[in-house]
């Protein structure tokens, strides 16, 4: 079955970008990585949200004055965010536009702008920086990442706080973290998108060996057939590696058996091998597992630290 991914042509070139913006240094940091992973063609659109006030500090209801004064300023905000994020694209040749969302008018939240702003503009490629702390995008919580990830009908690139040398260049090192599916063959073509001539690539599957309360069935019964079916899984993505310039090699990891994730591993994994990209597909699956938004691959966009490409399955 695994054969038939092989045969099968690499996606479409990334060409409509929509990159959400704001006046913090993760937004600025993911708008400077997109400038270095677009392809010359490409078409980006900048898009800031500013907030409802009323929603974010609710007034009584005669503080008109205090409304409109706390709308100007978000409003003003958001406007300076796109002149920050447009000059990260300076000298560059791309198409670029921008927009700001006002929630005063558009209603509800910010996931939910987002998610409609690259819908209606028929978005190839959705990207966020995220913040782990506070602000607009607050990841920990799953304020924004978690509708997004489970809603947004196009791909989404995430990009955490990081070292800021690490963005300042194309990505040389890219690891896919695949389990056999069609959507993590689909992802590895995807993200194979983003490869430089003479980079690294690898692909690595992960045996979930964590032995936990609700497992039926003691993992070392189910270990040699999560080894031969990571092992077919990491072949067939050799046969996808084959026909790419990049240096290419595949890896069988594990995790702990004890107080362990596959999340946790993934992570690991683009962490000791200093991976400049890290990119899953969103419905796969890993065994008896499901990689479902808001379990593995929810988890990798809450605590990963290298920037992150959830690739969307494409309906049948």
């Amino acid at each position: 079955m695994n054969a038939s991914y092989v045969s099968q042509n690499a996606p479409s070139g990334i060409n409509r970008i929509l990159v959400a913006v704001d006046l913090s240094p993760s937004s600025l940091r993911a708008a400077e990585f997109v400038r270095n992973i677009a392809p010359t063609t490409a078409h980006i659109r900048l898009v800031s949200v500013a907030d409802n006030p009323r929603t974010l500090s609710p007034l009584h209801a005669k503080a008109t004055a205090e409304l409109y004064a706390a709308r100007a300023e978000l409003l003003r905000d958001a406007a300076d965010a796109l002149v920050q994020a447009k000059h990260a694209f300076s000298g560059c040749d791309f198409r670029l536009e921008q927009d700001v969302v006002d929630l005063s008018k558009h209603g509800g939240d910010i996931a939910t702008a987002l998610i409609d702003a690259a819908d209606d503009w028929h978005a190839d490629l959705l990207v966020v920086g995220a913040r782990q702390h506070h602000g607009l995008l607050r990841w920990v919580e799953g304020t924004v990442s978690q509708p997004l990830t489970i809603h947004s009908r196009c791909s989404l690139l995430i990009v955490p706080p990081s070292h800021e040398e690490k963005l300042a260049r194309p990505p040389q090192r890219v690891l896919f973290a695949i389990d056999g599916s069609a959507p993590s063959f689909e992802a590895l073509r995807y993200g194979m998108q983003f490869a430089k001539s003479e980079g690294h690539l690898r692909a690595v599957y992960v045996i979930d060996r964590a032995v936990r309360l609700t497992d039926f069935v003691p993992i070392h019964v189910l270990e040699d057939a999560f080894i031969e079916e990571g092992k077919a899984t990491l072949a067939t993505a050799a046969e996808i590696f084959a026909g790419s310039s990049c240096h290419c090699d595949t890896v069988l990891a594990s995790t702990e058996q004890t107080g362990d994730d596959i999340a946790h591993a993934i992570v690991r994994q683009a962490s000791h091998w200093n991976a400049d990209l890290l990119v899953m597909g969103t419905h796969g699956r890993r065994g008896v597992a499901r990689w479902l938004p808001g379990s593995v691959a929810g988890r990798v966009a809450h605590i990963t630290q290298t920037p992150l490409l959830l690739v969307h399955a494409q309906d049948s």
